[in-house]
């Protein structure tokens, strides 16, 4: 099962390194990672997409909050949280199929970031299924190049 976790950390050198280190040091992937500080400049928020069953996400999660930059763990997977990526991507673009591209990416509120002779470069924001599903629907025309972030999450307010 995925898992969406946030950790909250002291903006510090090396941190990063930490927590990457704890996965990959017990032999667990890392899906996606998203880096960013806060309100509050000494402090990040690390945003991981990883996989594993519950068992194995909890013991993560309690050897996460064992490290000495470490202030908050939080496995969003449980809770109601709200998601974004981003990505750009350039698209091959000819006369006969510009105009397809263009109702495809107006449809998915992407914005039109760089044009060229033979190409558009697009940027989508949104969920997991909104990027993929972009993708799908432009993968025909030749895509050329994607850049992705990694997921960027915060739990929901009720």
């Amino acid at each position: 099962m995925r898992h969406t976790i946030s950790v909250t950390v002291e903006n510090r050198s090396g941190v990063l390194s930490r927590v990457v280190g704890l996965f990959s040091g017990r032999g667990f992937n890392i899906d996606s990672l998203s880096v960013g500080e806060t309100v509050d400049a000494t402090i990040s928020r690390i945003t991981i997409v990883t996989t594993g069953d519950d068992r194995i996400i909890e013991q993560v999660t309690k050897q996460l909050r064992k490290l000495v930059d470490v202030i908050k763990v939080t496995d969003l997977t449980d809770v109601n949280f709200v998601d974004r990526e981003l990505i750009l991507i350039k698209i091959n673009a000819t006369e006969k199929n510009k105009a397809e591209i263009l109702r495809i990416n107006e449809i998915f509120r992407g914005k039109i970031v760089d044009v060229s002779p033979t190409s558009y470069t697009f940027e989508v924001t949104g969920d997991e299924n909104k990027i993929e599903a972009f993708i799908k629907l432009v993968k025909p025309f030749g895509v050329k190049e994607i850049a992705r972030t990694g997921k960027v999450a915060v739990s929901r307010e009720m």
